[in-house]
């Protein structure tokens, strides 16, 4: 999954970033609210770490305006020192997810990340199963009939974000926004997240066949269950 960190307070940023990144997430940054605004104007992500005191501008005016762009669905969880019941409540008023204090544990933000992943999608349990294969979000790994398959953290994360989007096509530009993050750092020429999901396929298909992973013509692909 793809995250924006934005927080000034470089040692802290880092250390989210190292660990998240460890957990198989891929991780951009930005320092101040200006480099954040052009971030979140151009890329979407599955979920932003917003600090509220930045250089240039507070976090909550960062916050309205991600709010007011349309079609956008990232999670934000706000990450500050102030640990005022009011600006909790207007954070989660304006549209945060959730509010973690700091200081805080990296392994509690993973977890309220995970809680925030099974409340959008409606997973009672960080497992699903689609046709016997089942997809472990929290471990990060596949099985099938309780034999693991292989997966790259790439190949994994475009089945990750295909079946929690179960039955919407999703086009290549959404994957490569997700998995890979930074569209402008990508040669939209590229064929590698079809490359990418050739392999994925292949790999699911040595086990059972798998009708159910459906390309859609000059868009992107789905997968129905």
């Amino acid at each position: 999954m793809n995250i924006l960190i934005i927080e000034d307070e470089k040692t802290l940023a880092l250390e989210m970033g190292e660990f998240l990144s460890k957990e198989g997430y891929t991780v951009e940054h930005a320092w101040k609210k200006s480099s954040a605004e052009e971030k979140i104007f151009v890329n979407t992500y599955d979920f932003i770490l917003l600090d509220l005191g930045l250089p240039g501008g507070d976090g909550f005016e960062l916050l309205h305006q991600l709010k007011k762009l349309p079609g956008r669905e990232d999670a934000v969880i706000i990450l500050t020192a102030r640990g005022d019941v009011d600006d909790r409540i207007k954070g989660l008023e304006a549209g945060a997810d959730d509010y973690l204090p700091k200081p805080f544990s990296l392994t509690e933000l993973l977890a309220r990340m995970h809680a925030i992943i099974r409340r959008k999608h409606k997973l009672e349990m960080n497992e699903v199963n689609i046709h016997n294969f089942l997809l472990d979000i929290k471990n990060h790994k596949v099985t099938f009939e309780g034999q693991r398959i292989n997966l790259t953290n790439k190949e994994f994360e475009i089945f990750n974000y295909l079946v929690l989007n179960k039955n919407r096509v999703i086009s290549r530009v959404n994957l490569t926004e997700h998995v890979w993050g930074d569209i402008l750092e990508v040669n939209s020429d590229s064929n590698f997240v079809d490359v990418h999901v050739k392999n994925l396929r292949k790999k699911l298909a040595a086990h059972r066949p798998i009708d159910w992973f459906e390309t859609v013509r000059s868009i992107g692909y789905r997968i129905n269950f």
